[in-house]
């Protein structure tokens, strides 16, 4: 015979436990807020990198001339009055120092390239300001090289953006190929103007010839006030046919069990990144809402479990059969639980960046919806059904009054 826990024991610390966590996790997101990441703000995000010039490339004709720079090789497209249309590829392939790229590019009728630090091409290859023209001229165009022996950190950013407000800086990508991420928030017009006074800060301070802009973009207020705005409906609409689901499948208060159960796992969710601090960007709600379907399937496997075993268990109330039905699914939960906790896990510790992020509101989550399952939804149902008694019917002794009239109701 299968051992029951008595789980409903627990079911009073358990709310209690939740119940502070909450409203916890409430007034630290009245009084510290939330940090929403840029895509849920108006404001800024610039990726640059501590770089050093290897060539400036200049061109003096008629015609229009392009370059592009990737990690394959250097491409230089020749189009315009005085010339034939045409693309000259240089892979790093066929180039292994900055000189011989450098004679490759002399090569295009007009263009000039001047050599400003001699050495070996790095594996990364060459890349040029993403704010910089493409297009050749009079004014070099710099192609820069990632500055492996950099000192400069996130930290060092940070301070010579210090006189911004709301300036957020991280660093991404492994020692030799450091870059950092800079998010500034800005209000109406300014932002072109914000972004060219940091810009100047931090060629003020580590030189024009060794700031490289790697990309930017701007979020609008208007497009983050939508996003916000349909992100609650997203949420909202969740719940609702997760709730219909439910109820057409089971019973009204199973049904808003599931629902309680997983609006909890939302809620603590948010409190942990509230009281962390975490960067709440698009894939943070993903995190949440992926929990969400993760939390109701395994709430939907502990009440199918109620449901049959109120068919087969033999008991008095209805806390017997809950306390067995959990007691049989308690395997199943914590196996499923921890088998994707190990996939979640080493996300966290082999990545970085909003990957990283992703991973650690996913674990939280993973482990609230464990916990919610059994003891948020059970706790519900039992709060319910608490008076519920089991009569024995003549003609089929296994079968309760209860259980007939809940397949009426059905």
């Amino acid at each position: 015979m299968k051992k029951v826990i008595q789980f409903s024991k627990f079911f009073p610390v358990a709310v209690v436990l939740s119940a502070v966590i909450i409203i916890a996790g409430i007034v630290s997101t009245a009084t510290r807020g939330i940090n929403f990441g840029l895509d849920f703000k108006p404001g800024m995000i610039e990726e640059i990198k501590i770089a050093t010039t290897v060539l400036e490339v200049t061109y003096n004709g008629t015609a229009t001339v392009s370059l592009e720079a990737n990690d394959e090789g250097v491409q230089l497209v020749v189009s315009g009055i005085g010339e034939e249309n045409r693309t000259v590829s240089i892979p790093y392939t066929e180039v292994s120092t900055v000189s011989e790229l450098a004679a490759k590019i002399n090569g295009v009728n007009g263009v000039s390239a001047h050599i400003k630090n001699e050495m070996a091409l790095p594996k990364a290859g060459l890349f040029v300001n993403s704010g910089s023209s493409k297009n050749l001229g009079e004014k070099p165009l710099n192609l820069f090289v990632a500055d492996e022996n950099a000192s400069v950190t996130a930290d060092d950013i940070r301070d010579t953006l210090k006189a911004f407000n709301d300036v957020d800086v991280k660093a991404l990508g492994s020692d030799d190929e450091r870059s950092f991420q800079i998010r500034m928030g800005v209000t109406g017009d300014e932002g072109k103007t914000i972004q060219a006074d940091a810009n100047k800060a931090l060629t003020d301070k580590f030189g024009a010839d060794k700031v490289a802009f790697v990309k930017s973009d701007f979020i609008g207020a208007q497009f983050s006030q939508t996003l916000i705005r349909d992100s609650i409906i997203l949420v909202l609409a969740t719940l609702v046919l997760i709730f219909i689901y439910s109820a057409i499948r089971f019973h009204w208060d199973f049904a808003l069990a599931a629902v309680i159960a997983i609006v909890h796992d939302a809620l603590i969710m948010v409190s942990f990144i509230s009281f962390i601090q975490m960067e709440f960007s698009t894939t943070t709600l993903a995190a949440i809402l992926t929990i969400i379907g993760y939390s109701i399937n395994a709430t939907v496997v502990i009440l199918d479990r109620v449901r049959s075993d109120i068919k087969v268990v033999e008991a008095k109330t209805f806390k017997e059969v809950l306390n067995s039905a959990l007691s049989s699914t308690l395997s199943r939960s914590i196996i499923t639980t921890l088998t994707t906790l190990f996939a979640v896990l080493a996300l966290f510790f082999f990545t970085t960046g909003t990957i990283h992020d992703f991973s650690l509101a996913l674990t939280v989550g993973l482990i609230s919806g464990c916990y919610s399952s059994i003891f948020i939804a059970g706790a519900f149902i039992l709060a319910v059904r608490k008076n519920q008694k089991f009569q024995t019917i003549a003609a089929n002794p296994n079968v309760s009054q209860f259980k007939a009239e809940e397949s009426d109701s059905e």
